[in-house]
């Protein structure tokens, strides 16, 4: 696959992630001139830096992302559709929010789905993308595969495998499963662990069309070496 992807087609699938929480200014300006030097299509970024990180890359083509109810998902949906809210207000362009993994393991997929639609429809009217992170390592195939139904009805932008500040990020088992369960009516997100240029491609020959991770700079020039 390394001679089917270009360099600039695979860097416009990368969420240049920095999430740390002892990340400062330096390191976001670092992120975002980093997203601007390779043609990455975000900055993945808890939501305090979203406006410095939006002043940044204004006019760009690099997008800003906010992490909502990160890395638990474990607020309340009012408490997450403000947290969206002010997110956009203060520049991105996406939103990669937690759902609420308790209540999916409790079965409680209409909580699920009233999470799901509450913020898709805020992020609708802003225009802005929404991506659902399920959180992998704590669910069942069986749970993983409900939550994914409940997308493919709902239509988020994407959704996503993983915070990659559980137990373990994505796997290719679980992107398959989940592009399976979604189609064409949801994009998949792998992130977490992916830390090479064959586990990137991995993924994306699983069926996810962005990839999260703060080794973007090492997988594409590992693309440029070949």
């Amino acid at each position: 696959m390394k001679e089917g992807i270009s360099v600039k087609t695979l860097a416009g699938m990368i969420d240049h992630t920095n999430l740390k929480a002892y990340a400062m200014e330096e390191d976001f300006l670092k992120l975002c001139n980093e997203a601007l030097e390779y043609g990455f299509a975000m900055v993945a970024i808890n939501p305090y830096p979203v406006s410095f990180c939006k002043s940044i890359l204004k006019g760009s083509d690099v997008h800003v992302g906010a992490a909502i109810a990160f890395p638990l998902g474990q607020t309340d949906i009012e408490s997450k559709v403000a947290e969206t809210k002010q997110a956009i207000l203060d520049g991105a362009d996406e939103i990669d929010y937690v759902l609420n993994v308790g209540k999916l393991k409790e079965g409680n997929t209409d909580y699920i789905r009233k999470e799901m639609e509450a913020i898709t429809a805020v992020c609708r009217e802003k225009e802005v993308v929404c991506k659902v992170i399920f959180e992998n390592c704590y669910l069942t195939k069986e749970e993983i595969r409900a939550a994914a139904e409940i997308a493919r009805e709902v239509k988020p932008d994407f959704i996503k495998t993983s915070t990659g500040f559980g137990t373990s990020g994505a796997t290719v088992e679980d992107v398959r499963l989940m592009k399976e369960t979604v189609g064409d009516r949801v994009k998949v997100k792998a992130a977490g662990g992916i830390r090479d240029l064959k586990t990137a491609l991995e993924m994306i020959a699983a069926g996810a069309e962005r990839i999260g991770t703060s080794s973007g700079i090492k997988i594409i020039e590992e693309l440029k070496a070949h």
